[in-house]
């Protein structure tokens, strides 16, 4: 058998038919096949977003519904936190957080959104590893908790400073939530999930929907002029101006939390001399971390000529030194910023705001400056 019929199909979301009309570009990507730009292209696509809204296609992620067996809310969470260390027990009801699955090593296996939606966990996670995830979940917490794939759901999500006004044509009950708010709103005779969140930095919504809805949905919301369709290209700059994480590029199996500058993401019940401390794979590695410090760190990097660095490109103290001192993981043109711009992973005495280091690129060495993230302020609706 030849390798080309060796490979699956790619898999298409349920706008499939709404990219084509507009033009888009697909590419392969996570098994799907996805918008990576429409006509206008990804620097208009990304600038709009920053200017007025975008709408992007991410239905390709996993979302899930994890009930406890017992029916207790609480029991439910307890069990996941076997596995994260989040703070599950204390997402209140209508509100939701970011999580990580972590290894026995101290690892990141996926990052997450956990949400309390009363009588369930609602989770989303990476196109990627959501097989792994389901399978992961499965086999630690089935025991106890019901694990439910939601196929028959898409997700959509609409992003920029106008979001708001843009969705609240349909929905105006929208405009009192805040961000990482979860609510269900009725729209276009659909009951949505709706979270006041996203992956640009802007303050936006994630609209999770039934399959066969989403297509009228999409359309409802390009209907206003503010609203475009935005694909993979620019979803990527924005969130790499946001300092946001890419899993498989940012973070992987190998690289802790705390190596990726997510502190903020283990919460103090979880850590040491918390009432719930530890109790999560990896926990010893990644509290004793916390403690004492890691071999590297996550940083971002201001590129000082006009040569984009690349993930993949290494690092090095100087522009002779043979010895790299870390790796680029994400990098490219930052349209709002006007400069090119990256992340990547240095050794911790190179980890220090302001220090200009080297990348290679083509093999030769560009000047690079160690900063603080993000690139482009975040714009959350928090009040």
């Amino acid at each position: 058998m030849s390798e080309a019929r060796q490979k699956a199909p790619l898999l298409r979301t349920p706008l499939h038919k709404f990219h084509l009309e507009r033009g888009a570009r697909l590419v392969a990507f996570a098994g799907y096949e996805m918008p990576v730009q429409y006509p206008t292209g990804i620097l208009t696509e990304h600038l709009h977003t920053r200017a007025a809204a975008g709408l992007f296609d991410i239905s390709h992620m996993g979302q899930i519904a994890m009930r406890a067996m017992s029916g207790r809310l609480e029991d439910a969470a307890r069990a996941l936190e076997t596995l994260v260390p989040a703070d599950v027990i204390g997402i209140v009801e209508g509100w939701q957080r970011y999580a990580l699955f972590t290894n026995a090593a101290g690892g990141i296996l996926d990052d997450l959104m956990v949400a309390n939606r009363g009588d369930h966990l609602l989770l989303v996670v990476n196109a990627a590893c959501k097989a792994a995830d389901l399978a992961h979940l499965r086999q630690h917490l089935g025991q106890t908790c019901k694990i439910d794939p939601l196929p028959d759901r898409a997700l959509i999500a609409v992003q920029g400073p106008l979001a708001e006004a843009a969705l609240a044509r349909l929905a105006p009950a929208i405009t009192a939530t805040r961000f990482m708010d979860v609510r269900t709103v009725r729209i276009l005779s659909a009951d949505c999930e709706v979270s006041r969140s996203g992956y640009t930095g802007e303050d936006g919504f994630e609209i999770s929907i039934l399959a066969d809805r989403v297509e009228a949905l999409a359309r409802a919301l390009c209907d206003d002029n503010s609203v475009m369709p935005i694909g993979l290209g620019a979803r990527d700059s924005l969130r790499l101006e946001a300092g946001l994480c890419l899993y498989g590029s940012d973070l992987d199996p190998a690289t802790t939390p705390v190596m990726a500058s997510l502190e903020w993401a283990i919460a103090k019940v979880r850590r040491a001399g918390g009432s719930r401390a530890g109790g999560f794979p990896g926990a010893d590695v990644i509290l004793r971390q916390l403690a004492d410090g890691t071999p590297r760190r996550r940083v971002g990097l201001k590129v000082e000529d006009r040569v984009p660095v690349r993930g993949g490109g290494k690092l090095y103290a100087d522009e002779i030194s043979a010895s790299t001192i870390g790796i680029v993981t994400s990098g490219g043109f930052g349209p709002s910023v006007q400069a090119p711009i990256a992340m990547g992973y240095v050794d911790k005495n190179s980890a220090t705001t302001g220090k200009r280091i080297f990348g290679e690129v083509r093999g030769k060495r560009i000047a690079l400056q160690v900063c603080d993230l993000p690139f482009v302020p975040h714009r959350y609706k928090r009040d």
